[in-house]
């Protein structure tokens, strides 16, 4: 259920050139609780007028690196835009009207796939990054398949590109592909051109396959 809340700015980090990684705490202090692949929304004013943004939950349940449970998002900068003004010079301790969570972009505990395609460019892969203990926990369990595929231009706009990595490494059944579209030398895993036209090299099969896409 949705509910209506207060969030501080506890802690901020550029993760890309045009992306800032944000974590939240609730001033009321409670926990937000959220299915992986949902979204809140930000709620501000902007010239006279009322507005709300939308935002993917990126955190990770039961992180370590994150004890206190803050509430992460990530941002891509837009010229001109109202949120970019906001959030680019947000301050630490400075709040937030929000609510949430929102949203049905989700896994099922009923899914009886062979493999899960995530397909994302920019910050539509924050939704995959809260995903990953549910989707380790179904591969442990149903001995899945998951391919993410993360379009960008260059390796440096390839978003939680070392949490990717480190879990692929440690989760057979994982692969992580970073599609650069503006970039000749390729590492391991990565490939060339958009990510639309990656598709055709993974042998789709309606009969086995779940798609996500998220992002443009």
């Amino acid at each position: 259920m949705s509910e209506h809340f207060t969030l501080r700015l506890a802690a901020s980090r550029m993760i890309a050139p045009t992306v800032r990684h944000l974590a939240f705490e609730r001033v009321d202090g409670h926990a937000l609780p959220f299915v992986p692949g949902q979204f809140l929304q930000l709620h501000f004013e902007a010239d006279g007028r009322a507005l709300r943004r939308s935002y993917s939950i990126a955190t990770l349940p039961h992180d370590p690196a994150n004890p206190r449970g803050l509430i992460e998002i990530a941002v891509s900068y837009v010229a001109g835009g109202a949120a970019t003004r906001l959030l680019s010079g947000l301050a630490e301790g400075e709040t937030l009207a929000a609510s949430g969570p929102y949203g049905r972009f989700v896994l099922h505990a009923d899914d009886a796939n062979r493999r899960y395609l995530l397909i994302a460019t920019g910050t539509g892969v924050t939704p995959y990054r809260a995903m990953l203990p549910q989707l380790g926990a179904q591969i442990a369990a149903r001995g899945i398949e998951v391919a993410l595929l993360f379009g960008a231009r260059t390796p440096v706009e390839v978003l939680y590109a070392d949490e990717f990595r480190a879990f692929a490494a440690a989760t057979p059944g994982f692969r992580f592909h970073p599609c650069l579209s503006g970039e000749s030398a390729l590492e391991s895993g990565e490939r060339r051109g958009h990510v639309q036209y990656q598709l055709g090299a993974l042998a789709l099969d309606p009969a086995r396959d779940i798609a996500y896409v998220w992002g443009n």
